[in-house]
């Protein structure tokens, strides 16, 4: 019997855990392939190393306007892929030791709900058992969406963001489909390689939870990337996309490789929703705002939910699921936490990277607002210009409630865009004002002090 079963060992599943383990309860955590689940293994760790390794190659290309001149400037991508690989080995051997230190039972193998409080464990080796728990926390992730586009399943020219973390060669030609984080990402990794990248996207803009002022920006930095924007795919042959303009025109992109960035799916099934009548959509399991299921018993988190598929989310989101876990085990009716949706931030770690917290502009309006904002190009910032020349593309934008001055959302596009937006969240989560963001005082100089210079162009 354990006080806790967990069922997949991603950020949601692990985070969990290790707090399930802290606060002593005992736990069983239930992983199928690599602990650390998509983000560790194929998703945000593994492209952000590859795309550091192309900043690199990139800033020692354009080192010579600054003063410093690199002569046979030349990446490996065989060095870059071991690295990535070791990065992964080394943080999956971190995670498994915090599981150790928090007592935490792992096992490799699936898990099945067989009914409330009971799940039955299929470990690799094939051996199988039935395990009692007081409570279910499922954080089964997502996957890679395929859509029935014609050519695009069984084609070996056709890969996905899974595939293309593993090849090993440099495409001289690539054409992603799809526009969102992991197509503009990858886009951003293999344009500053040397592949000449396209980026097919059905939608008129790309990054579509971007600001309608923001996106044009980080398309025009991305300028070696050829945009195919309001574009339908109608099939694959090989290595070449053919789809219809917005105006009904066919046209097509001739590549050497294809990689299908679509989107993912909360992984919704496989796992014995349906023996506990569990509510879930197309979108993912229904929770609520302490991560409860239909099911008396059963907890989700992370991309399961489909609610926000970012790890980050995913963290919060197993957090909040422990706090209520353990108040009910402890005979509580309920935790004191519950998940805040409005302050989420989002991060687009292309080159350069993108940012965001709250409303855009469009959303503000769409909710009942009369947003006041302002938008500051980055040129504005010295220590931007310093480092990225006069003709560097980025901007910060502001976004503001006009009747109250309440700060609803801030976006940004430009070098440490992500390591920079957490602090957007705190402005939003305290709901502050613009006259609250014109008291702090930011070091200077930096690039994203500009929010406060944009506080200050705001007339209260």
């Amino acid at each position: 019997m354990h006080d806790v079963i967990i069922i997949g060992g991603g950020p949601a599943g692990y985070r969990a855990a290790e707090h399930f383990g802290d606060t002593g309860k005992s736990v069983l955590l239930v992983e199928k392939g690599f602990i650390g689940g998509t983000c560790l293994n194929v998703g945000c760790v593994p492209t952000k190393t590859l795309l550091n390794s192309a900043k690199y190659y990139v800033h020692a290309q354009e080192g010579e306007k600054f003063g410093v001149t690199a002569e046979n400037v030349r990446f490996d991508l065989g060095k870059m892929m071991a690295w990535k690989q070791e990065v992964i080995e080394k943080m999956r051997a971190g995670i498994l030791g915090s599981m150790k230190k928090a007592r935490v039972t792992v096992v490799a193998g699936e898990a099945r709900i067989a009914g409330p409080g009971k799940v039955i464990v299929t470990e690799s080796s094939g051996a199988t058992r039935t395990e009692d728990a007081g409570a279910i926390l499922v954080c089964t992730g997502s996957s890679p969406v395929i859509p029935p586009i014609p050519g695009l399943r069984d084609n070996p020219r056709v890969l996905d963001s899974t595939g293309i973390l593993e090849i090993t060669e440099v495409p001289k030609r690539l054409c992603v489909i799809g526009g969102g984080v992991i197509g503009v990402e990858f886009a951003s990794l293999f344009s500053s390689l040397g592949s000449e990248v396209s980026i097919v996207e059905m939608l008129d803009e790309i990054v579509p939870f971007m600001d309608a002022d923001q996106a044009p920006v980080l398309r025009r930095a991305m300028n070696k990337v050829s945009w195919k924007l309001g574009c339908k795919v109608t099939s694959v042959t090989g290595a070449t996309v053919n789809y219809t303009t917005k105006e009904g025109v066919a046209e097509a992109v001739e590549a050497d490789l294809v990689l299908a960035a679509i989107g993912r799916k909360a992984n919704v099934d496989g796992w014995g929703a349906e023996t506990v009548s569990l509510d879930k959509s197309p979108r993912g399991v229904t929770v609520d705002d302490r991560m409860r299921t239909s099911a008396p018993g059963v907890w989700a988190a992370g991309d399961v939910t489909g609610r926000s598929l970012l790890a980050h989310s995913a963290y919060r989101m197993g957090e909040v699921a422990v706090a209520d876990i353990n108040a009910v085990l402890d005979g509580k009716a309920e935790g004191a936490e519950r998940m805040r949706w409005d302050a989420i931030p989002w991060a687009v770690y292309s080159i350069p990277e993108a940012a965001g917290v709250g409303m855009t502009e469009k959303d503000a309006r769409a909710r009942g607002f009369e947003p006041a904002c302002v938008k500051i190009p980055l040129r504005a910032s010295g220590r931007f210009v310093a480092e990225n020349g006069f003709l560097a593309h980025g901007s910060v934008k502001l976004v503001t409630d006009k009747a109250t001055g309440r700060i609803l959302g801030l976006h940004g596009v430009g070098p440490y865009a992500a390591e920079t937006i957490w602090g957007g969240a705190v402005l939003i989560e305290q709901e502050m004002r613009a006259s609250d963001l014109r008291e702090l005082i930011l070091p200077h100089p930096t690039v994203w002090e500009l929010f406060r210079d944009a506080a200050w162009q705001l007339h209260d």
